[in-house]
């Protein structure tokens, strides 16, 4: 089983109190009205799917209800670490030494 830490709540629990949100750090329509319907199907539907680093959105569902995003491995399945909701991407150098 995966321990995933919530940067709220600041305590590792089991994946089980957790529910994946999607991608993190999606660029939002600055006028959701102007967008054809290919756009909202990109926007909606089209996500990357690295193999290796991916940033990605949590909600700590039995816990205290709140979105975090976390930096998992999509190989190992590992996460790197977890940062609150509305906090810069990490840069390479923050990543290098959550891993360490």
């Amino acid at each position: 089983m995966l321990l995933i830490r919530c940067p709220y709540c600041e305590a590792e629990r089991p994946e089980l109190e957790f529910t994946y949100a999607g991608e993190a750090h999606i660029a939002r329509p600055a006028d959701p009205s102007k967008l054809t319907d290919d756009e909202w199907k990109t926007h909606l539907f089209i996500r990357s799917n690295p193999r290796g680093t991916h940033f990605e959105r949590w909600r700590h569902q039995h816990g205290c209800g709140r979105f975090f995003n976390a930096v998992r491995d999509t190989v190992s399945d590992k996460f790197a670490m977890t940062y609150k909701a509305g906090l810069p991407r990490p840069t390479e150098t923050e990543l290098e030494k959550a891993r360490s």
